[in-house]
C-alpha cells in the first residue's frame, strides 16, 4: 500500500469517527487543564488562529459558485434569521429568570447564547443529514448580524452599565479574523485550484486537515479554560441545566420554523442546528476580553461547549428521527 493509499485511509477513518475523536479532544483537554491548574495564556493565544485555520478548510469545501447559488435561498436565510434572531431572545428574556445573580455569569450566559454557531454547526448538520453547505453559505451573513445585534441585545438585558464593559473592537477583530481573512483566503485557493495542478494539490491536501484541526480546537480551548471552572464549579453548577434546557426548547422551535416555512427535509434540520449550537470557540476570545471582574464569563462559555457537544451527539441522532426524510412518493420541496 502506498503512503497517498494509507493518508487517503486515515482520512477517511477520522471522519467516520470524528464525533468520538471530539469527544476524546475534549476528555485530554480536560485531563491537562486539570494538571496544568492555571490558565495557561501563550495556549490561549493559540486559540484564533486554530479557528481561523479550522475555518479556511471550512470554507475550502465548498465552491464559490456553490455558495452564491445558497444564498439565493431567500426561504432558508429567513428561517435560520427569524431562529437566531428573534426566536432565541425570547427564549433568553424566560431563561434570565432563572440565572444566578452574578453578572459576570448572567454577561457569560447572554454572551454565548446570543450567537449561533459558525464553525462546528457545519460538520454536525453535515453528520444529520443536513443542508451543510446551505448553512455553510449563511456563515458569514450570521456573524455579522450578530456582529450589528450582539452589543444591542446585551444592552436590553443587562441595561446601560454595560456599554462600559462591552468593547466593540473584540467583534470586529473576531470578524476580520476569523471570517474576512479565512474565507478570502478559500476563495483565493479556490481560485488558483481552477487553473494551476500545484493548486489543486494544496485545496486537496488542505482539505484533509479538518479533523485534526478541531481536535486541536476543541483540546486547546477546554485545555485552557478548564482551570478556571475548577475554581468556580459551585458557581456554575444552577448555569448547566439552563444550557442543556436551550438544546431542547431550540430543538423544538426548530422544527417548527421549519414546518412554517416549509424548508424541505435537509434544510430544516440545518435549521433546528443553527438555532440550536452557539457560537462559543469564537466568543470566548470575547468573554476573555472582558475587564477584571468578569473573569467568570469565559468559565460559563468553555461549561457551554461542554454541554452541546454532548448534545451535539444527542442532535445527531435524535434530529433525523424528529425531521425523517420523506417517502419516495412524497412531493419534493423546492428553495426559493
Amino acid at each position: 500500500m502506498t503512503s497517498v493509499s494509507r493518508t487517503r485511509e486515515f482520512v477517511a477513518w477520522m471522519e467516520r469517527w470524528q464525533v468520538p475523536l471530539y469527544l476524546v479532544a475534549i476528555g485530554v483537554g480536560m485531563v491537562i487543564g486539570l494538571m496544568v491548574g492555571d490558565p495557561a495564556t501563550d495556549a490561549e493565544a493559540a486559540i484564533n488562529p486554530l479557528l481561523a485555520a479550522l475555518l479556511f478548510v471550512t470554507f475550502l469545501q465548498v465552491p464559490i459558485a456553490e455558495l452564491a447559488e445558497s444564498l439565493r435561498d431567500r426561504r432558508f436565510l429567513a428561517a435560520i434569521t427569524t431562529l437566531n434572531f428573534v426566536v432565541v431572545p425570547l427564549v433568553l428574556t424566560i431563561a434570565t429568570r432563572f440565572l444566578p445573580a452574578d453578572t459576570a455569569i448572567r454577561l457569560g450566559v447572554l454572551l454565548v447564547l446570543l450567537c449561533p454557531c459558525v464553525d462546528y454547526v457545519v460538520v454536525f448538520t453535515g453528520l444529520a443529514g443536513g443542508a451543510a453547505q446551505r448553512l455553510l453559505a449563511a456563515t458569514p451573513l450570521l456573524l455579522l448580524a450578530q456582529l450589528v445585534l450582539t452589543p444591542l441585545y446585551l444592552y436590553a438585558f443587562l441595561g446601560s452599565e454595560m456599554s462600559d464593559v462591552i468593547d466593540p473592537r473584540p467583534f470586529l477583530t473576531a470578524f476580520v479574523v476569523l471570517i474576512v481573512i479565512p474565507l478570502g483566503l478559500a476563495w483565493a485557493a479556490q481560485t488558483v485550484a481552477a487553473r494551476h495542478h500545484w493548486g489543486r494539490t494544496f485545496e486537496a491536501a488542505a482539505g484533509t486537515t479538518m479533523v485534526p484541526l478541531m481536535v486541536l480546537v476543541l483540546a486547546t480551548v477546554v485545555g485552557t479554560q478548564v482551570p478556571r471552572i475548577d475554581d468556580r464549579l459551585g458557581d456554575l453548577v444552577g448555569v448547566a441545566p439552563i444550557f442543556a434546557a436551550f438544546l431542547i426548547v431550540m430543538a423544538g422551535a426548530g422544527v417548527l420554523i421549519g414546518r412554517i416555512f416549509g424548508l424541505s427535509t435537509d434544510r430544516a434540520r440545518a435549521a433546528v442546528f443553527s438555532g440550536a449550537t452557539r457560537n462559543s470557540l469564537v466568543v470566548l476570545p470575547l468573554a476573555l476580553a472582558l475587564p477584571a471582574g468578569y473573569e467568570l464569563a469565559g468559565a460559563v462559555v468553555i461549561t457551554q461547549t461542554l454541554v452541546e457537544l454532548v448534545g451535539m451527539v444527542a442532535f445527531v441522532w435524535a434530529i433525523p428521527r424528529l425531521l425523517p426524510q420523506p417517502s419516495p412518493t412524497g412531493r419534493a420541496e423546492s428553495a426559493e
